[in-house]
This record gives C-alpha cells, sequence and structure tokens, in this order.
C-alpha cells in the first residue's frame, strides 16, 4: 500500500495500518527492571530530529522519506515540541471559530465528495507540513524481536515510513498511535521519516479552545515483545453491595507464542498476598472473578491502591515478562432519588477543567508540570479534573489515581464551529451529528480513550466530548461505553441544546439560544447525569426544585476571567440544599499564554492570544485560569480553596 494524499480529505479514512488500541501497561523484564523503571523493551526516540518545513503541500517534499532521496538544507527540532514553537508557521488562538474562517471556505464540512478544489486539505495553501527524519540504530537489546512504534501524540494528521517503506497514517491527536515496524527494521542505520499535516478532516473534530499548533508534541518511542506478550489487560475490581466485599477480575490478551503460564499476584500497601492465581497462556483469556473481604476502598480522602503483578512465563517456567499495575476497589452509582454516590456516600465534584500547557513548550509538558498541578490541587481542596477536552498524556492519570483525583476523560471530540456562530445555534451543518461518514472516525476516538485507559480507578466518567451538539453518532458513542463498562458513569452536555427545558427553567430565556428547528431529543439516550455550562445559580435551583430524573453538575462554570470566582458561594449554597446537584468543573486551571522576551525591555513577559498578529483570534480569551501561565496562582485560588475546602 502507498501513502494517498486524498485520506486528508476523507472523513471515513482515519487510521491506516494503525495497531489497535490497549491497555496503557508497563512491562518489565524482571523484578530489578522494575525496581529501577527501566525496561529493556523500550527505546526513546526523543531528542533532536532531521527537520524541513513547508508552508503548504505543494512545497513539500514529496519524497524525503526515501533515504536515497537528496535530503539537504534541513533543520533539527526537537521531538517532542510543537511546530510553531520552534518558529516555523503562524501561532494562532482561537476558541469557537475554524482557523480558516474568513479566508477559505469549507462548509458543509469538507468530504471527498462534497467539496472542491478550495476546500480540499491535500491542496490547501492554509495547510502547512512538517517533514520529520530520525536516523537511529536498534538498541542491541531490541534486536531479533518483534517493534512496533509509538506515537503518544501528534497534531493532527501523519503518514509513516521507515526506511522508505509505508508503514501507516493516523488522525486523533491525543491518543497513542502505534505501527508495525518488524518487516522493514534493520540493526542500523534506520530511517524513520513522519510527515504530519496541520489540516485534515479531523481538525473538524480538534475545535478546542486553545492554540492551533501542529507536530509531534508527545514522546516517540520503540517498543520490542517477548517471545509471550500480554498486549492488552483489563482489571476490574468491583465492590459489593455492602461496600465492605468485593471481587477481582482480570483479563487479558496474549501475543506472539501461546506456550507458557501466567502468574498472578495481588498485594495490599503492605506487600501481604491478598491472592494468587496460575493459569496457562491462551489467546485472549478472562480469568475467573476472585472474592476478597475487608477490601480497602479507594477515594479522594485515602486512595488507597493495590499492587497486581502479573508475570508472564515460557514453558520452562523461565519469567520473560512482568506487568505491574496499581489499581482501586471503588463504586460509583446513582441512587434511585437520583444522587451520585461513591462507595455508598454521596459524591461532591470540587473540579477543574485543565489543558495540558506550558508557558515555553505550549502543550508538550513534562512530568514536573503534571506532579506540579497536582500539588497545586491538593493545597487548594480541588478533588476533580475535567480533561478538556482530549485524552491527556498518560502518566497524568497515574497521579491521579495515586492522589485520588477523581477524572471525567474526556474524548478528543469537539466540533464547536459547526453548529454555533456567535452564540446562535444552528445544527444545519454539525459534525458528527447524524452524518454516517463521521460515525467511525468518533466511535474510533471513544475506543481509542477507553481502552488506553480504562484500569485505571481514578476515572469516574467518561465524556463524549465537548460542545459538538448532538446526533446519532454521540449515541453510537454511548452506547459502545454502556456495553464495554458498567463501572463509570457516561457525561455529555451537548444534550442540553435538544430538549425544551421551558418547563424546569421557566425564567431561562432560550429564545436567543436554542435552535429555530426542530431537533431530536437525546436527553435519555447519551448522558447519564444532567449538565450545563455557565448556568447562573438561580437557574440551577429551579431545575433542582422541579423534582429532576438526573443528578445536576456543571461542567464548566465559573468562567476565571479577570477579576473572577466572586460569586462562587452561590453555588456552594446549592450543594448544602440539593442532594442532586453534585458540583462541577471550574473553567479553567491555567492560563494559555506564551513566555517570550519583550523587543524592547529584554524582559520575559506573558502574551496571549492576539498578541502574535494572529487574525483572527479570540485574543485575552485565552487567559481564563486560576493560575497564570507560569503557574502562579491568581486571587481567584484564595476563593476556590475556601469555598471547595467546605466539602472536601
Amino acid at each position: 500500500m502507498n501513502a494517498d494524499l486524498k485520506w486528508l480529505d476523507d472523513p471515513e479514512v482515519f487510521r491506516v495500518n494503525q495497531l489497535p488500541a490497549h491497555s496503557d501497561h508497563r512491562y518489565y523484564g524482571d523484578y530489578d527492571e522494575y525496581k529501577q523503571d527501566r525496561s529493556h523493551f523500550v527505546q526513546s526516540l526523543d531528542g533532536e530530529w532531521q527537520f524541513k518545513f513547508a508552508p503548504n503541500p505543494s512545497e513539500r517534499q514529496e519524497d524525503f522519506y526515501d533515504p536515497a532521496a537528496q535530503w539537504t538544507g534541513y533543520d533539527e527540532i526537537k521531538v517532542p515540541s510543537e511546530i510553531e514553537l520552534n518558529g516555523y508557521g503562524q501561532i494562532q488562538y482561537i476558541n469557537t471559530l475554524m482557523p480558516w474562517e474568513g479566508k477559505t471556505y469549507r462548509r458543509p464540512a469538507y468530504t471527498i465528495n462534497g467539496a472542491d478544489q478550495a476546500g480540499s486539505f491535500s491542496k490547501a495553501k492554509d495547510n502547512t507540513v512538517g517533514m520529520y527524519r530520525k536516523v537511529f540504530d536498534l538498541d542491541p537489546e531490541l534486536r531479533g524481536e518483534t517493534v512496533r512504534v509509538c506515537f503518544e501524540g501528534v497534531e493532527r494528521a501523519m503518514y509513516v515510513w521507515l526506511n522508505g517503506h509505508f508503514i501507516g497514517y493516523a488522525e486523533d491527536s491525543f491518543t497513542p498511535s502505534e505501527f508495525d515496524l518488524t518487516p522493514y527494521i534493520k540493526e542500523t542505520g534506520n530511517v524513520l521519516a513522519v510527515e504530519v499535516f496541520k489540516h485534515s478532516t479531523a481538525s473538524w473534530l480538534e475545535d478546542q479552545d486553545m492554540f492551533r499548533f501542529s507536530g509531534i508534541f508527545r514522546s516517540v518511542k520503540l517498543l520490542a515483545q517477548p517471545a509471550t506478550h500480554l498486549e492488552d489487560i483489563r482489571i476490574r475490581a468491583t465492590v459489593d453491595d455492602n461496600y465492605i466485599d468485593g471481587h477481582f477480575q482480570l483479563a487479558y490478551k496474549a501475543a506472539g507464542e501461546l506456550s507458557g503460564s501466567i502468574h498472578v499476584i495481588v498485594q495490599d500497601q503492605d506487600g501481604k498476598q491478598l491472592m494468587t492465581m496460575d493459569r496457562a497462556v491462551q489467546g485472549a483469556m478472562v480469568l475467573t472473578s476472585i472474592p476478597l473481604q475487608y477490601i480497602h476502598l479507594w477515594d479522594h480522602r485515602d486512595p488507597y491502591l493495590y499492587q497486581l503483578l502479573i508475570e508472564v512465563k515460557d514453558k520452562e517456567g523461565n519469567l520473560i515478562e512482568l506487568i505491574p499495575y496499581k489499581f482501586g476497589f471503588r463504586r460509583i452509582e446513582i441512587s434511585d432519588d437520583h444522587v451520585v454516590k461513591l462507595n455508598g456516600k454521596r459524591l461532591i465534584l470540587n473540579g477543574v477543567n485543565r489543558h495540558e500547557w506550558n508557558k515555553k513548550t505550549g502543550r508538550a509538558i513534562t512530568m514536573d508540570d503534571m506532579e506540579s498541578d497536582i500539588t497545586t490541587f491538593k493545597e487548594n481542596n480541588i478533588n476533580a479534573v475535567r480533561t478538556s477536552h482530549y485524552p491527556n498524556q498518560i502518566p497524568w492519570y497515574y497521579l491521579c489515581d495515586q492522589n485520588g483525583i477523581y477524572v471525567m476523560a474526556e474524548n478528543n471530540l469537539e466540533s464547536h464551529a459547526t453548529w454555533q456562530k456567535m452564540g446562535k445555534v444552528d445544527p444545519t451543518y454539525n459534525v458528527p451529528g447524524s452524518l454516517p461518514e463521521w460515525k467511525e472516525a468518533v466511535l474510533d476516538r471513544a475506543r481509542s480513550n477507553y481502552e488506553t485507559f480504562k484500569n485505571h480507578t481514578s476515572i469516574l466518567f467518561w465524556s463524549l466530548g465537548n460542545e459538538s451538539f448532538a446526533g446519532d453518532n454521540l449515541v453510537a458513542m454511548n452506547e459502545f461505553y454502556k456495553k464495554k463498562d458498567n463501572m463509570r458513569l457516561v457525561h455529555y452536555e451537548g444534550v442540553c441544546h435538544t430538549h425544551d427545558y421551558s418547563k424546569r427553567i421557566p425564567s431561562l430565556d432560550m429564545e436567543s439560544y436554542l435552535p429555530d428547528q426542530p431537533v431530536t431529543d437525546y436527553r435519555n439516550q447519551i448522558s447519564d447525569v444532567e449538565s450545563w455550562m455557565y448556568l447562573a445559580p438561580v437557574h440551577v435551583e429551579e431545575y433542582l426544585k422541579s423534582h429532576p430524573d438526573k443528578p445536576f453538575m456543571e461542567c464548566e462554570y465559573m468562567h476565571d476571567m479577570g477579576n473572577s470566582a466572586g460569586g462562587m458561594g452561590s453555588y456552594m449554597e446549592l450543594l448544602d440544599k440539593y442532594p442532586q446537584y453534585f458540583g462541577g468543573f471550574i473553567w479553567d486551571f491555567i492560563d494559555q499564554a506564551l513566555e517570550v522576551e519583550d523587543p524592547v525591555t529584554g524582559q520575559k513577559v506573558l502574551r496571549y492570544g492576539g498578541d502574535f498578529d494572529d487574525r483572527h483570534s479570540d485574543y485575552e480569551f485565552s487567559g481564563d485560569g486560576l493560575m497564570f501561565a507560569d503557574r502562579t496562582p491568581k486571587p481567584a485560588m484564595q476563593e476556590v480553596r475556601h469555598y471547595y475546602g467546605l466539602h472536601k
């Protein structure tokens, strides 16, 4: 198969030769590697790569991936990083609109059968291209093994070649993309080539309120595997009705030689073995559900995690793979009186929405950034986070497990510009809506989100995405989660636009907000909880007084821009009056601003949207965090610490 630029213009092509998504577990050769947190199965490709930039597809070097091609005049670029923050292309911040609005006409959302040449991403003058090459030798420990390459995050569409051979294509910027390199990899002198396009049909699904960057912005690594390898595991730690006992179940999918055995161990935090299990290796297996008495429950106040160890042994009994995973027992449910409960007790979310952000590197954040954010959460009584509006880096979910942070794990989906203009709702061109050509793309994003992060105790909610209106395709996403996972709730706010609130909130003027034409009421087909953005306390109370059949939360509220958060007490009072109200997530945690050197004073200053000659732009709207981009708390954080402390 050869690469085809037409894939950029076809919403039904979003992955080619990409391996199926799987659990994010680490694996090691033995216990010594595990203690050192160094696996000989992993080779990092982070660091300096060769790089060329093209302002549009027609000016790119088409044969750059060929090792025999002339490759001169290239620069060096650090991976991971954002292309625009290395001096290429245009830095641009936008909230609702698409980045090409007013310049290129692409409406309705482009499909390969529906747009003229001006709308084509494969020919567009506004579609920048980054050409990356990495020359590397395979580590001796990986030689002779099955080898994959894992890209943890690439914005927005990428083609991959190894040693001149086409490997695959991927979209979905914020979940890992893996490809098999085994047929073409050599011991030395490998040339890995990656072509990154800033725009494709995926751009319609990634219209988040953020700076629009492109490039390889998360880590890249090679992954080898032993002769027998567990490529996917699923942990189910359920809590019985008495909230004292529980059950542990493990499922796995094996690859390679289906011989030998697996030995499963579960330990408590003191190292005491609670159970062991031995089974012969099979291709796929669900191990027996094991009852455990007097389990220690996990929550924000006491994030107790058990230790799972899976030993994979060959037929001679030698340890060839060790998989550790820490997990907790917890149970989230909605009671008969429509109250969200965790471990039988009412749940209150003292939450924030959080973009991944670093003042110098944009969304290419570090472990230090993540650990700093967790510390800030704990210092300010923040117990919950919504991964707005895309899956975060894998370590973030482990940190939330360890620190008792409740997670709303959001899919990489926002199509704001396709249904709302200047505050007016018009779903005529809504993506994904009920359009059949978009269904598989969004289901794939839901699948990747679930499969990657399904074992994390901290995830209480799956969120279908943000500000994408509604439609049959979101119903299908909800049905996917319901089929796969009965241990979490599903959230989606956009259904509020599809049904009449006048009976529940009579004083709320919706005439200028809701669409003129009638739309299907998706309220009970998509979300387990009622969710609104920025609903004033008086309207929240009207809803709660109407004897609602669903619990209520605000997935975004207290928009923290300028001198904000002063009315927070009004929301907190409702928590004391109405148990069906379970809090929400402040918008948002950290400013999106970039540190630059002022050309006049020479001082380091923070710049926001519009400060980079970006037009169009939503300007200082990128500055609505509880912290400045340098992670200095704003005065509003004091208000948050006080009021969130009342229900910690």
